[in-house]
């Protein structure tokens, strides 16, 4: 039981830590340059963004424990450092989009950290029918940012 807790305090600690990484990352431009940009009509409040990326990052070490727990009767070395490689370039991307001020850079790296998140949630799926379920709102959530990041690379090209 202990085990179990400690493997889902290092799960939030290692997402929360990524968290940070990427929310300072962020603070580079989000106050001067990215209220300049030219952004769609569906752009969402900011509000919304700090919702959702705090609901996302409890839940990703949830789904990562649930297929870490699962170590004695499947094999987890794989899903768990697909996961890892997803955890990365998230915390990538806001260095790339917000702190060197590149959509186009950003809108490059966020369609590999799709690609990495779903097959993380396909890997955790077939470990874990739990952890890949609580791993789809998070691919919903890039598949928009995605389009969000392609809108905003477009509309402030040239």
């Amino acid at each position: 039981m202990t085990k179990n807790l400690l493997g889902l305090f290092v799960a939030l600690a290692l997402c929360f830590f990524a968290a940070g990484i990427g929310a300072f990352a962020a603070s580079r431009g989000l106050n001067e340059w990215y209220p300049a940009l030219r952004k769609p009509s569906w752009n969402p409040p900011s509000w919304v963004f700090g919702f959702i990326w705090s609901s996302l990052y409890t839940m990703m070490p949830v789904a990562s424990w649930l297929v870490w727990r699962r170590r004695a009767t499947a094999s987890v070395a794989t899903p768990l450092s697909v996961f890892a490689v997803q955890l990365l370039l998230n915390a990538a991307w806001p260095m790339l989009f917000f702190a060197l001020r590149s959509p186009g850079l950003g809108f490059l790296e966020i369609i590999l950290l799709w690609l990495m998140v779903a097959t993380t949630v396909g890997m955790f799926w077939r470990v874990s029918n739990a952890a890949g379920m609580v791993m789809v709102p998070y691919l919903l959530w890039i598949t928009f940012a995605m389009a969000l990041n392609g809108s905003i690379w477009s509309l402030n090209a040239g």
